[in-house]
């Protein structure tokens, strides 16, 4: 067998997982994607480990390593794509900018009893959205 086959098909697979990562919206697309390309480097692997006759198989070797790599890649992968999906109902990579936060204060429950009309209602201005911040993260912690 000639290592041109295996080659050029693991040429070709590794440039639809490039297209598939560039091109796609879809973050779970884009984890499939980047196990295209993964699989790629796994055939270039074990071909030039049999075209090279080694003996002690060190491109099955790196095969199984990167095997696992995929593996524990995919697992946390999927589980931040989850718990995105949970947050915003969408998986879009597009909307992954939005998780930033704000400058305007965010409401608090004791807020309201103080009187204070522009904080109870978010309406305060730049200078006091960080003090806003502070209290929710001291009423959270």
């Amino acid at each position: 067998m000639h290592l041109a086959y295996p080659a050029v098909l693991a040429a070709l697979l590794f440039c639809t997982g490039l297209y598939g990562v560039l091109a796609r919206r879809n973050a779970i697309l884009v984890l499939m994607s980047v196990e295209l390309m993964l699989n790629a480097v796994n055939l270039n692997l074990v071909a030039f480990d049999v075209w090279l006759r080694d003996a002690l198989h060190s491109g099955q070797a790196l095969t199984l390593f990167t095997i696992a790599i995929a593996a524990a890649e995919i697992g946390i992968g999927l589980a931040i794509v989850l718990a995105v999906y949970r947050n915003r109902g969408s998986s879009a990579i597009d909307r992954l900018r939005d998780t930033a936060e704000t400058d305007e204060a965010e409401t608090l429950p004791g807020d309201e009893e103080t009187g204070d009309e522009d904080t109870a209602h978010g309406t305060a201005d730049q200078a006091t959205a960080p003090a806003g911040k502070a209290k929710k993260a001291e009423a959270t912690a």
